[in-house]
């Protein structure tokens, strides 16, 4: 009997699989049309995405008013970071200058993303960033980009410098004034704000103060919602605010980082006198101007050389350093967070130096403080609640001592003592 052998081999069936197919889109400012722009931008390539049967939408990647010379757009990155993890196959831009006018970012990121498995398509240049002719087109295409962004930004530079030359500033968007028309206009519920800091700090208050106080009010305003130290200080000085106008402050080191520097003489200056309305006078201005001063030398005095303790005293609650303090009663060393905003943010205590110095003699030994044992043997200490100091000793050794609070009658010095005197005689002879 003759055998039949039959071929059952089951019939291959091709399984396609969607690529995940990502957009980035950019406009370099956040003027209106642009935005428009840039909405039509991401409406196109979502729908131009979806409706591709062999593709799967895997999101559309957009950065408002920010330059392709920088690599450090939130949504740039976070697209690169999502084709680090596996989620995008294909990314689609317009064009090599939407996508990036720096070549060393351009050609670094393609690469990165080519070894990764994932094509980049430029749309105006018919382009793939994984052809063998990609690289090279790239490098010449990217050049051509760098060197238009260049000119762009020398000319946006010289109109911006003209304007300077005629007293008009290019840009406000500061609290209590915005740009309106080429004109700088006050805008009045910000204007009390800032009459407030200035005078605050007239009656007394500092910088970090009149910042706790703003943020524990609730008060905040369209560019400013939590306060700060430096924001109060830069408020402070700034000529705008009496009416004045310094223009050309600062410059920029290339078109590339775009990073700014102060102006010390690369580029000329100019001042404007009664500019635009004040929000406070001339007279508030120079004022505060000279408490500044006044209070720059009075602090210059006061700190004086740098103790043996700075920088071995660490917070243990905030992990701070902690600082000296002279008070009028005491030199204390308490968490530089509790010093500038207070119990709320850091309820740490501060510390008598003296008190400092005898639990550091008692750990180390010894019957008196000495600097030369401390900087020997002590890497750092921890002021931890209820009053423990943890001592980490470069030995590697770590060991916690318990401080005592000084009673009221224990904390009064002679000095101390005699004025109380005094002032209760005043008061009875009255």
């Amino acid at each position: 009997m003759k055998k039949r052998i039959i071929n059952i081999t089951p019939e291959a069936r091709l399984i396609t699989v969607k690529k995940r197919v990502a957009a980035y889109a950019r406009v370099s400012c956040d003027k209106e049309t642009m935005l428009h722009s840039l909405a039509a931008q991401i409406d196109f390539y979502r729908n131009y995405i979806i409706n591709n049967p062999e593709w799967e939408f895997a999101g559309v990647y957009a950065d408002e008013a920010k330059t392709g010379t920088k690599d450090s757009r939130e949504q740039f990155q976070q697209l690169l970071a999502d084709c680090r993890s596996g989620h995008v196959d294909v990314v689609i831009t317009k064009s090599i200058s939407r996508f990036a006018r720096n070549t060393v970012t351009l050609l670094e990121t393609t690469r990165e993303l080519k070894e990764l498995g994932i094509n980049v398509f430029f749309e105006d240049q018919n382009m793939d960033s994984v052809s063998e002719e990609g690289e090279l087109m790239l490098t010449l295409m990217a050049s051509v980009a760098q060197e238009e962004s260049l000119s762009c930004s020398d000319n946006c530079k010289w109109r911006i410098r003209k304007g300077f030359e005629q007293g008009q500033p290019n840009t406000c968007t500061m609290l209590g004034y915005r740009l309106v028309n080429g004109v700088i206009t006050v805008i009045p519920d910000e204007a009390v704000i800032v009459q407030e800091i200035f005078n605050l700090y007239l009656s007394g208050c500092g910088a970090q103060g009149i910042a706790n106080t703003l943020n524990e009010n609730g008060i905040s305003s369209e560019k400013i919602s939590i306060w700060h130290h430096d924001t109060i200080r830069n408020i402070l000085r700034n000529e705008k605010y009496m009416g004045d106008l310094l223009l050309q402050k600062k410059v920029s080191s290339d078109h590339l980082s775009k990073r700014q520097s102060p102006n010390t003489g690369q580029l000329p200056q100019y001042y404007v006198s009664d500019n635009h309305e004040p929000i406070v006078s001339k007279d508030t201005f120079e004022a505060v101007q000279k408490e500044i001063a006044f209070r720059a030398e009075k602090h210059t005095q006061k700190s004086g050389t740098a103790s043996v303790f700075t920088k071995k005293i660490r917070c243990g609650i905030c992990g701070k350093n902690y600082r000296r303090k002279t008070t009028p009663y005491n030199i204390v060393w308490c968490c530089s967070t509790f010093n500038t905003k207070g119990k709320s943010y850091c309820a740490s205590k501060a510390i008598p130096e003296g008190t400092i110095k005898r639990v550091i003699a008692g750990a180390l030994g010894e019957g008196t403080f000495s600097e030369e044992c401390f900087t020997a043997k002590v890497k750092r200490i921890d002021a931890m609640p209820s009053n423990i100091l943890r001592f980490i000793f470069k030995d590697g050794s770590v060991a916690e001592y318990i401080w005592q609070d000084r009673s009221r009658s224990e904390s009064w010095t002679p000095e101390m003592r005699e004025k109380a005197r005094q002032a209760t005689a005043r008061r009875c002879n009255q």
